[in-house]
């Protein structure tokens, strides 16, 4: 135990200095220091109404958590099972794990690098003729420090760019998350919408059904002709079809949300509030633009890949200057084991390498070159970033609006299409007017009835889009 606690002194010793160089050089650090660029951020979103535009400045949607947002109670659930289940964000949480070990590795670079090497051996052989019995002993234990080191920050620089890259991965995963949950929301609010159209359609068929029951009474009284039968039977089969293309698009849905949910597809069970009873406000509150910088997931992302690169720059200015590394093994030798860690049998050996790049046919200055081109890239990747969110912002404000007006006026075309559709059932039943004129108010009626129900999914939706284009849905 003495013997190996004196390697273990020797090797203390050897990392003591080499450390007090470290902190010594620690300020040196080539390259451009990062700056956020400048966007040119608008005073508020287009799409915002006069109303909310003049209101003072209130939170933005995006920074409700999506319990508050969707507060249907098996859309919640199903949410959080795929934030748990989904495999996608499963993958991106994955990646941070690995940006976290590439950290670790990274900045290993930094310090020096201790081993410890014993070898020991014994040659004995026999006699042979004149030459005697000999037996040899040899034994050797070395512990040995390598440290290339950082004075121009080439290292510092490639670990701050290897946390950027951390950070960067850490929002695509958080972007994966809120992209996820508005998915869910989305698909679900589509299958509620293909439930409501297979109510109508399962409404219009029995109504339909009744009609020709009707129809057939009446021709066979004399009363109604052979043609509006064939056209109350026209009516029937085309509801009949319809009723069993919604079947499987609920089925197909019902799949889709299965696996978004992270399970294999099934059915969803149970529903939740039908479609109409979904809470949304008329307006929603934008926030102010400047904040979406900080909200938005993608936009974070794309910034800390430009901290990043613009990292890179200072690694490879660095490669323009000396490489200085140290090496240094003390231990202990001897040609007899008993005798290996005797003050005699100590040996020592320190070294020192300067290397200098003299000529590199331009490679150096082309590493440069590259690393402020993409630095270049990753800014205007950002600006761009930026650009095409206050473009989703507008484009998702308008949207909620115009739907939000579409619906009504759809609201008023279905009303007076059922209207329509009663009074020729009525004008029918009287013998005042022929089928033809029932057939084409059933029509008008049951295509206005599924066009409004379009119109409330659209108004989700256009919901669901801004509450994602304002960075919403990655908090929990």
């Amino acid at each position: 135990m003495k013997k190996l606690s004196a390697i273990f002194r020797v090797a203390r010793f050897l990392v003591i200095p080499f450390c007090a160089v470290l902190l010594f050089l620690s300020g040196c650090a080539v390259g451009p220091k990062y700056s956020r660029p400048s966007v040119d951020v608008p005073g508020t979103y287009r799409g915002v109404s006069v109303e909310e535009a003049t209101k003072p400045a209130t939170a933005s949607l995006g920074e409700q958590k999506w319990g508050d947002v969707f507060q249907d109670p098996q859309l919640q659930e199903l949410i959080r099972t795929a934030l748990k289940q989904n495999y996608d964000a499963r993958i991106a949480a994955t990646r941070v794990l690995e940006a976290q070990a590439q950290v670790g590795i990274t900045r290993a670079d930094q310090y020096p690098t201790v081993n410890g090497v014993g070898t020991g051996t014994n040659l004995r052989s026999a006699a042979q003729g004149p030459i005697p019995t000999f037996e040899f002993t040899f034994g050797r234990i070395i512990a040995s420090a390598n440290w290339d080191l950082d004075f121009w920050g080439k290292y510092r620089r490639a670990t701050e760019a290897a946390r950027a890259e951390l950070l960067a991965t850490d929002w695509a995963r958080q972007e994966v998350n809120a992209t996820l949950v508005a998915s869910v929301a989305a698909a679900y609010f589509q299958l509620r919408e293909q439930d409501l159209e297979l109510e109508i359609s399962k409404r219009a068929l029995a109504s339909r059904k009744e009609s020709l029951e009707l129809t057939k009474t009446l021709e066979e009284h004399g009363i109604s002709t052979i043609l509006d039968v064939r056209q109350a039977e026209q009516l029937v089969y085309t509801a009949a079809a319809g009723i069993a293309d919604l079947e499987r698009r609920i089925g197909q849905q019902e799949d889709l949300l299965s696996v978004l949910v992270g399970n294999n597809p099934g059915p969803i069970t149970p529903r939740g509030k039908e479609l109409v009873d979904q809470p949304h406000a008329p307006t929603v509150p934008a926030g102010l633009p400047s904040a979406l910088l900080e909200r938005r997931p993608d936009i974070r992302e794309s910034e800390q890949l430009l901290v990043a690169a613009n990292a890179r720059i200072g690694v490879a200015r660095a490669a323009y200057f000396p490489d200085i590394n140290l090496t240094a093994a003390p231990g202990f030798q001897s040609s007899a084991l008993q005798t290996l860690f005797n003050g005699s049998s100590g040996l020592w050996t320190f070294a020192g390498t300067v290397t200098q790049p003299i000529f590199t046919a331009g490679k150096l200055r082309s590493n440069v070159r590259l690393a402020e081109a993409q630095q270049q890239e990753a800014v205007l990747t950002y600006q761009q970033t930026i650009q095409g969110a206050f473009r989703d912002v507008s484009d998702s404000l308008i949207a909620y609006q115009k739907n939000a007006e579409f619906r009504a006026q759809q609201e008023l075309l279905a009303n007076s299409a059922q209207d329509a559709a009663q009074l020729s059932e009525q004008r029918y039943k009287a013998g005042t007017t022929n089928y033809l004129e029932v057939l084409t108010s059933e029509t008008n009626y049951l295509s206005a009835d599924l066009g409004l129900a379009q119109a409330r999914l659209n108004e989700l939706l256009a919901l669901v889009q801004i509450y994602k284009a304002l960075g919403g849905g990655w908090e929990q």
